[in-house]
């Protein structure tokens, strides 16, 4: 079983606390895709996306870009749906963004990405999944509220 650090418990409620805006990198239209129903579920819960691919013109009603740098506006979270190996400019960009969290959904983990996010202040999360983590998150705010309920 694969336990969470601490500290990474903590940025997770840190950052499901303050997200409102979320760039969705790599995001697809195929309703197959990971990105896809995790990105359906975020839009549910009420979070501003935006859609980050070059090959998409428009997921969900919005209009995707083809870069981080494209985006107008303040962006909360940056969400990652590439290959490990894309996560170090994303993170670059992010950083560049003015971003407050880089987040790396499983299979797009990368440690370099990690660390520069981390030395330019970023919250970092890497590895859970944006939509799991947030389902929880919100188990337990309801049952902090009312734990007659939970």
């Amino acid at each position: 079983m694969n336990m969470m650090q601490s500290s990474e418990s903590e940025t997770i409620d840190r950052v499901l606390g303050y997200v409102r805006s979320i760039a969705v990198i790599g995001l697809s239209s195929d309703p197959v895709r990971p990105s896809y129903t995790v990105t359906s579920y975020m839009v549910s819960q009420g979070m501003k996306i935006v859609p980050v691919n070059p090959h998409e013109t428009e997921v969900f009603g919005v209009a995707a870009v083809d870069s981080l740098n494209d985006i107008e506006g303040e962006i909360d979270v940056v969400n990652v749906f590439r290959r490990p190996a894309a996560a170090p400019q994303v993170a670059r960009l992010a950083v560049e963004k003015g971003a407050r969290a880089l987040w790396m959904q499983p299979g797009a983990e990368n440690d370099l990405a990690a660390e520069i996010a981390r030395e330019a202040g970023l919250d970092v999360v890497s590895g859970p999944c944006l939509m799991v983590q947030h389902k929880l998150w919100s188990y337990r705010q309801r049952a902090a509220q009312h734990p007659n309920e939970a």
